[in-house]
């Protein structure tokens, strides 16, 4: 079982391109456990807040699909952003990150952490070694 954390904007991939990320992830990886970050849900909580109704829609359901995954609880430093703590989770317990940043994935894949993310806005691909 290939535990990987996923990101917010990963998460809006089934909504956005029509692909089920959790099927993807199986195929991909074997067995996939998908794990969401607290702070993640925190962001996704914060930009429903913030957003338009259209968008918001789209937040909420991205916050629904997160309950299917594990809940990893962590602490976001004052001086770190959202992705800075998924940058660090992902070093400390060395696993793979499924985002579609790639400001996010280049930081991980120079720290040799692999990455999966949507190509062609229609499959998922692995960037780097689990």
């Amino acid at each position: 079982m290939v535990k990987i954390i996923l990101d917010s904007n990963f998460l809006l991939v089934p909504f956005q391109f029509g692909v089920d990320i959790f099927e993807e992830l199986n195929v991909l990886l074997g067995k996939a456990e998908p794990i969401v970050l607290s702070t993640t849900i925190e962001e996704l909580k914060r930009l429903i807040e913030k957003s338009s109704v259209k968008e918001r829609m789209l937040f909420s359901a991205a916050l629904k699909l997160a309950e299917r995954c594990e809940i990893l609880k962590v602490e976001r430093n004052p001086s770190e952003n959202y992705d800075d703590v998924i940058f660090r989770v992902a070093k400390e317990l060395k696993i793979p990150v499924a985002t579609n940043d790639s400001e996010l994935r280049k930081r991980l894949r120079g720290a040799g952490i692999a990455t999966v993310y949507l190509r062609q806005k229609a499959r998922l691909e692995i960037d780097g070694d689990f």
